[in-house]
C-alpha cells in the first residue's frame, strides 16, 4: 500500500503542517514529525473529514464538545478541547458554570490558534534554483543548521544541492518565514526540458545495491567474492575510503554494487550512497554484532525508504553467533522473516564464498518485487557519485546514470559546472559510447570538478548550460561572501577574555568525497579553548597556491592520499608551512584531537631524500617492470621506502627491491643520473610517474 507524507497532505488541504500533526495525533494516528508517514486509506479518510464535513467519531466528538465540526476549525478546537475538558460525556450535557467556563475557554484557544494562522507573516524572495548554502547566508544561520533540520526530517543533504519546493516550505515552517520563489527562465527552461515519461513508456532497469555496514565488518570482502577480484588489497589501512561502483552479472542479470566506507568519518558518503539505491545490503559480522556504524547504516536505508537485506558475515568463525546479531537488530525495527518479520536475512561467509548464491538471489528477487523501472528514449539525469582532479585527463566525475541514456557529445550540467561528455569509461575500464540508467561512469570534459553528491542533467546545447552554471556560480559567489563572519571589537575582546584559538586548516585530498568526510569530522571535534576552522578544501596535488594561502592565513595544510608538488614542497620549507600527509582518514583526526588537547608527541617524521621522474618503462619477464628512470632531486636510496606519485595522488607505497646505475647494482644515485628501479610487488607503472624516497628517522626527545 502507498504511503503518504504529512507534509504531502497538508500541502493538498492547504493547512500548516504542524496544525495537522496535532490533529492526527488526536486521532491516534502514529506521526512525529513532517515527514512521518501514513497509509494511503488513512490519509483519505482524514482527508474526508477535515474537508467533506464528515463526522469525527462519534466517541471523539462527544468527549471534545464538537459534535457535526467541521473543517480545520473543528480538527483545532478538538485538539485543544480535548486537552483542556477531559470530562466525561454525561457531564459535558450538564450547564454547570465550571463546565461551560472550560468550553469558551478552550474555544477561545483555538480561535488564537487560527488567528495566529491568519497574521501576516515575514516573507523572503528567492530566485531560481537555491541551495542549502545560499538559503543559510538568506537567512544569516550556520548551513550546518539547516542540515541538521533536514536530517531531523530523516532527509540526507549537502551544502551544495538544491533545496525543492516542499523542503523549501518545511523550512519555512521552522523558520516563520514565507519563502516566495521567482523562478530563473533558464532554470524554468531546465525543468521544462524533463519531458515526462509514462510509465508505459519506461523499461525495466538493473537495480543499484549499496553494501552498508561497520568498519572491518567485510563489506569490501564480500563484495571481492562476489566480483571475484580483489579489492581489498589496493585499500590503504584495510579499509574502503571511497565509494566503489561495480557491475555484476547475475543469472544473466545486471546488478550495480556500490560499496561504502564504514569508518565513522565517511558518513556523508554512507548517506550519499543510500540516497541513490533501491536497495542497501547491510553486512554485520555474526561474531561482532551490531556497532555504531551499523545503526547509523539503518538510519540512512530508513531515511532513504529502501528495502533492507541483512546478510551476516563471518558466518564460519568459530565465535560466530548469528541468533544473537539477530536479536540486536530486531530491537532496532529489523525483525527476521522466520519471527514474523518483513526483513531478509542471509548467513554468508566471504572468505569461504558461503552463501553468496542465497544471497544474490534475494537481491535479484526484492529487485523483481519493486518493479524498478526508467527511461530508455529521454535525455539522462544521475548523481555525482564521487569526482577528482586528474593532472593528465582533467575533472573526472564517477556518475550514475539514473534516467535516460548518456551519451559521448552530450551538454551537461552539474550544479554549478558544466561541460561536454568528451568520453566515458566503466567499471571496467573500457571506453563506451553511451550509458544507460543504472550505469556507472567515468565522466571527462567538465570544466571543473562538481562536488560528490550533485545532480547532473543532459541539455540541449553547451551554450545553455554555460549560461545556468555561471548564474548558480554567481548565486555561490554572493552567499559565500555574504555568510562571511565580520569581527567585532566585542567578539576580540571576548576571544581575548576566553583565550580562545583558532585552529587555520586547508584540506587536499584525493577526491571529493574524501575531503568532505574529513571536513565534516573535523568540525564534529569540540574543544572549549580551540575553534577548528577549515579555510579552504580542495581536489589533487598541493600546490604552490595552497601554502601561500597557508602562509597568509597561518594555516596547517592536510593531505589526504596526495602529495604535495616540488615548488609548493619548497615553498613550505621556505615559508615554514607545516604541511601533513596521510593514506588513512582516522589517523588525520586522531592527530588533530591529539594536538588540541595538547598530548600530540610525533614518535617519528618523515625525511624525503630525493625524486625521480619516470622517463622509460621496460617489462622483463619473470623480473617484473623496470622504470628507468631520472633523478630529479636529492637522492635515490636502496634502501629507502618508495611511494609512487601519479598526477600528485600516492597510488602505491613500498620498497625498492633492485637499484642499478646501466648494469652495476647502486647504493644510491645522485641528482641529474638516470638509474633503474624495480620496486617490491609493484608492477603498475607509468611514464611521468613520480618516485619518491623517503625515510622515517625517530624523534628524539
Amino acid at each position: 500500500m502507498a504511503k503518504v507524507r504529512v507534509y504531502e497532505l497538508s500541502k493538498e488541504l492547504g493547512i500548516n503542517s504542524k496544525k495537522l500533526i496535532t490533529v492526527l495525533r488526536e486521532l491516534n494516528v502514529d506521526v512525529k514529525n513532517h515527514m512521518s508517514t501514513m497509509d494511503e486509506d488513512i490519509a483519505k479518510k482524514v482527508m474526508d473529514m477535515l474537508t467533506k464535513g464528515e463526522k469525527i467519531p462519534i466517541d471523539v466528538e462527544k468527549e471534545s464538545g464538537l459534535e457535526g465540526a467541521k473543517g480545520e476549525t473543528a480538527a483545532v478546537e478538538k485538539a485543544y478541547l480535548e486537552k483542556t475538558t477531559p470530562t466525561p460525556v454525561k457531564e459535558k450535557k450538564s450547564t454547570g458554570k465550571k463546565s461551560v467556563k472550560e468550553g469558551r475557554k478552550a474555544r477561545k484557544i483555538a480561535r488564537q490558534s487560527l488567528e495566529e494562522k491568519d497574521a501576516p507573516e515575514k516573507s523572503l524572495l528567492l530566485e531560481g534554483r537555491v541551495t542549502v548554502g545560499e538559503l543559510a547566508a538568506r537567512l544569516n544561520v550556520m548551513a550546518s543548521e539547516i542540515l541538521a533540520k533536514l536530517l531531523d526530517l530523516g532527509i540526507i543533504y549537502n551544502i551544495n544541492q538544491p533545496l525543492t519546493e516542499d523542503l523549501l516550505e518545511l523550512l519555512s515552517e521552522e523558520y516563520g518565514i514565507k519563502f516566495k520563489l521567482k523562478t530563473d527562465p533558464d532554470e524554468e527552461e531546465l525543468v521544462n526540458m524533463m519531458e515526462q515519461v509514462t510509465d508505459e513508456q519506461k523499461k525495466p532497469r538493473p537495480p543499484v545495491v549499496t553494501v552498508l555496514g561497520h568498519v572491518d565488518h567485510g563489506k569490501t570482502s564480500l563484495l571481492d567474492a562476489i566480483r571475484e577480484t580483489n579489492i581489498i588489497a589496493s585499500e590503504a589501512g584495510g579499509i574502503t575510503q571511497h565509494i566503489g561502483a561495480y557491475t555484476v552479472e547475475i543469472n544473466g542479470k545486471r546488478v550495480v554494487f556500490l560499496d561504502t566506507p564504514g569508518h565513522e568519518a565517511f558518513t556523508a558518503m554512507r548517506a550519499r550512497g543510500a540516497q541513490i539505491t533501491d536497495i542497501a545490503v547491510l553486512v554485520v559480522a555474526a561474531d561482532d554484532g551490531v556497532m555504531p556504524q551499523t545503526v547509523e547504516a539503518i538510519n540512512h536505508a530508513k531515511a532513504a525508504g529502501v528495502p533492507v537485506i541483512v546478510a551476516l558475515n563471518k558466518i564460519d568463525k568459530p565465535s560466530a553467533n548469528p541468533e544473537r546479531v539477530k536479536k540486536q537488530l530486531a530491537d532496532i525495527g529489523l525483525l527476521p522473516e522466520e519471527w514474523g518479520g518483513d526483513t531478509i536475512f542471509v548467513n554468508v561467509s566471504a572468505l569461504k564464498r558461503q552463501g553468496l548464491e542465497e544471497l544474490l538471489e534475494m537481491i535479484l528477487l526484492v529487485a523483481e518485487m519493486a518493479e524498478l523501472k526508467a527511461s530508455y528514449s529521454r535525455k539522462a539525469k544521475g548523481i555525482v557519485i564521487e569526482a577528482k582532479l586528474d593532472r593528465g585527463r582533467g575533472p573526472v566525475a564517477t556518475i550514475l546514470v539514473q534516467d535516460g541514456v548518456l551519451s559521448i557529445g552530450d551538454p551537461v550540467i552539474c550544479g554549478n559546472i558544466y561541460g561536454k561528455v568528451r568520453a566515458m569509461i566503466d567499471d571496467k575500464g573500457s571506453r563506451i559510447k553511451k550509458a544507460y540508467p543504472s550505469t556507472p561512469v567515468e565522466v571527462l570534459g567538465l570544466t571543473e570538478v562538481p562536488q560528490a553528491g550533485d545532480s547532473f542533467l543532459v541539455v540541449t546545447d553547451e551554450k545553455l548550460a554555460r549560461q545556468i552554471a555561471q548564474k548558480r556560480g554567481e548565486k555561490l559567489r554572493e552567499a559565500t561572501l555574504r555568510k562571511e563572519q565580520r569581527i567585532s571589537l566585542d567578539d576580540f575582546f571576548n576571544r581575548i577574555a576566553d583565550n580562545e584559538i583558532d585552529l587555520n586548516i586547508i584540506i587536499k585530498a584525493d577526491v571529493q568525497g574524501s575531503a568532505e568526510a574529513l571536513h565534516e569530522s573535523l568540525m564534529k571535534i569540540e574543544n572549549e579553548k580551540v575553534k577548528i576552522k577549515i579555510i579552504h578544501k580542495g581536489v589533487g596535488a598541493i600546490t604552490e597556491s595552497d601554502v601561500m594561502l597557508a602562509s597568509a592565513s597561518d594555516a596547517v595544510i592536510l593531505g589526504y592520499n596526495i602529495r604535495p608538488e616540488a615548488n609548493a614542497r619548497k615553498l613550505a620549507e621556505r615559508e615554514q608551512v607545516d604541511i601533513r600527509l596521510y593514506r588513512v582518514i582516522y589517523e588525520i583526526i586522531d592527530d588533530v584531537k591529539s594536538a588540541i588537547h595538547g598530548l600530540l608527541e610525533p614518535e617519528y617524521e618523515e625525511i624525503v631524500l630525493g625524486q625521480a621522474e619516470i622517463r622509460q618503462i621496460f617489462k622483463v619477464s619473470k623480473i617484473g617492470t623496470v622504470a628507468g628512470s631520472y633523478v630529479l632531486e636529492g637522492k635515490i636510496s636502496r634502501n629507502a621506502n618508495m611511494r609512487v606519485i601519479r598526477d600528485g595522488i600516492v597510488i602505491h607505497e613500498g620498497r625498492i627491491e633492485s637499484l642499478k646505475r646501466f648494469k652495476d647494482d647502486a647504493k644510491e644515485v645522485n641528482t641529474g643520473f638516470e638509474c633503474g628501479i624495480l620496486l617490491e610487488n609493484f608492477n603498475d607503472l607509468k611514464e611521468g610517474d613520480i618516485l619518491e624516497a623517503y625515510e622515517k628517522r625517530k624523534v628524539s626527545a
